[in-house]
């Protein structure tokens, strides 16, 4: 019996989700193949994988596979990235314009390796995405750029709808959860986005050991950087190498960090078990 099948039977009742199978399912994954690209719902092993692309929708992942940083949550390959493929962002807009996307999601690995951590590369794909297909709304996820804001401004310039940018954890678990990235960073980057105007976004997880009143206080935290948006999910283990669960959060406590955020006055919480970052993306345009 396999590791990932006996993981899957190990999983509380409201853990399991539909394996990835139909029509469309197989069109954008067909699609993904013939364009060379990546998404996270493969490299992160998402477990929304068949409901997004049954859909139709598939959160990108530019910049290759490889991810210089090696966060003890990720299933991202920890390894020397690829020389920048500046054939990608046309790769990646003429996929969008095939799927005829209302509204795309695209992600990045870190790099770190590069003097300007990607930020060009950024804005030549929201440019191109918005040259071939107009009408497409773009929500990115953004790494943290170092909190460099000249560096944050080349993204927010290229007037994507949504900028994220994941805390991940709580402010204690932050330098065993992540690697390289600071807790204060990350909000000191979600400022920078929410100054500028744009909807600025971020996502934590759950069932790593964290308190409720730690989850409340990242929340606050959160809140005072600006953020608008916030997704909530369980933690699920994606290799026997990386962290384990600790405890899986009980439906009705995701539901009560749902309406303690709302109170808290974001705009938008999906709190839920199996909530991801892109998770119903297209519904928090408007912040």
């Amino acid at each position: 019996m396999s590791e990932l099948k006996t993981e899957r039977e190990r999983l509380p009742r409201w853990m399991k989700s539909q394996l990835p199978k139909g029509e469309n399912y197989s069109k954008v994954k067909r699609l993904i193949a013939d364009h060379h690209l990546n998404t996270i719902c493969t490299s992160g092993n998402c477990p929304n994988k068949g409901e997004c692309w049954n859909a139709g929708t598939a959160s990108f992942m530019i910049l290759g596979d490889k991810c210089t940083r090696n966060c003890r949550f990720c299933y991202v390959k920890n390894e020397m990235p690829d020389p920048v493929d500046w054939i990608e962002p046309l790769r990646l807009a003429k996929t969008i314009r095939t799927l005829e996307l209302k509204h795309c999601v695209i992600t990045s690995v870190t790099r770190d390796d590069l003097p300007d951590g990607g930020a060009e590369f950024w804005a030549t794909t929201i440019r191109k995405i918005k040259e071939l297909s107009p009408d497409t709304t773009i929500e990115t996820l953004i790494p943290d750029f170092n909190a460099n804001r000249e560096l944050i401004q080349k993204v927010i310039d290229a007037a994507p709808d949504v900028i994220s940018h994941n805390m991940e954890t709580v402010r204690r678990l932050t330098p065993k959860v992540r690697s390289t990235a600071r807790y204060d960073r990350s909000l000191q980057t979600i400022s920078i986005i929410a100054e500028s105007g744009i909807v600025a976004k971020s996502g934590i997880m759950v069932g790593l050991g964290e308190t409720e009143v730690e989850v409340l206080q990242a929340m606050d935290d959160l809140r005072a950087a600006g953020c608008k948006v916030l997704t909530i999910g369980q933690y699920l283990q994606p290799d026997s190498n990386l962290l384990p669960v600790v405890e899986y959060i009980q439906p009705e406590v995701f539901e009560k960090y749902r309406v303690e955020g709302m109170k808290r006055g974001f705009s938008y919480v999906e709190s839920s078990p199996l909530v991801r970052s892109s998770y119903h993306a297209e519904r928090h345009v408007t912040g």
